[in-house]
């Protein structure tokens, strides 16, 4: 049997044991791996410094248990950095499986950096209505969300005392993972009522944020577990994102390869057909 034949009929479990292993191993021991911090993501850091110290923040969450993995470490570094400029944090979120992991996510960063539930942050929970719900924060935020995540009234909590509208706040930061998300934020908000955007998003959507970053609609962008990564190297963090660059890198990678292997072999195929 010719080479191309014996690797065409390789066992596909030795496949996914490579992948296991390429996946596991970097996990159990971790490698250094060179983050380079883009501009989109400097502009994602930089806008969050600029932001007043003491100042209300808006964090939209837009996004549930399956972008965890992208979302997550991105809204945790996000929020610490808020925290760190002494910032309090409004969130919210317009997805439905989403308030949950969140509030969980939130309140992990907050109870860790001592910030105060009501006073230095609140979590507002979810709300049905997509797009209408976005304008009507325009409106007032009070009278869209009347109550936190809890059933508590939003109003009763300091934090919310100051908070009137989105001019209330000096930067929307949006996570999201998909619809309603990002660009309904950046349809039907940023323009109508003038407020200054970051965003962090998937990996696969990041390229159609990119005329947002080109227009200056959009001061910063994190795509995916990358852009996530970035961000904590910025910070001088190194959290579940850089953790997770390497065994995503090696899969990538292996993938690559398997798909150059399946043409070679596909041309050798061919060659020997035709001899």
């Amino acid at each position: 049997m010719s080479f191309a034949r014996r690797l065409e009929s390789l066992d596909r479990r030795w496949i996914f044991l490579v992948m296991g292993l390429l996946v596991l191993g970097p996990l159990i021991f971790p490698l250094p791996l060179p983050i380079t911090v883009s501009p989109r993501v400097k502009g994602f850091s930089d806008a969050i410094d600029a932001v007043p110290e003491g100042s209300t923040v808006l964090l939209a969450c837009d996004w549930d248990p399956g972008g965890k993995p992208e979302m997550q470490p991105m809204t945790r570094t996000a929020l610490r950095h808020l925290f760190s400029r002494k910032c309090k944090v409004v969130i919210t979120c317009l997805w439905n499986g989403g308030p949950g992991i969140v509030d969980e996510t939130c309140r992990g960063v907050a109870d860790q950096m001592g910030k105060k539930y009501g006073v230095d942050w609140i979590d507002l929970g979810y709300k049905a209505g997509n797009e209408a719900v976005m304008v009507l924060m325009g409106q007032s935020i009070g009278n869209t969300f009347t109550e936190d995540i809890h059933g508590q009234k939003s109003a009763d909590f300091p934090i919310m005392r100051g908070v009137k509208n989105y001019s209330s706040f000096p930067l929307l930061v949006s996570i999201s993972s998909g619809y309603p998300g990002t660009k309904e934020y950046m349809q039907q908000v940023q323009g109508r009522f003038h407020i200054k955007v970051v965003a962090g998003v998937t990996a696969v959507s990041a390229p159609e944020f990119y005329p947002y970053l080109q227009s200056h609609q959009l001061l910063g962008l994190l795509g995916g577990m990358a852009g996530a990564a970035e961000y904590e190297k910025a910070r001088g963090e190194s959290g579940d994102a850089t953790r997770g660059m390497v065994p995503q890198s090696f899969a990538h990678l292996f993938v690559a390869l398997c798909i150059l292997a399946g043409n070679a072999v596909q041309w050798m195929k061919a060659r020997e057909n035709r001899s």
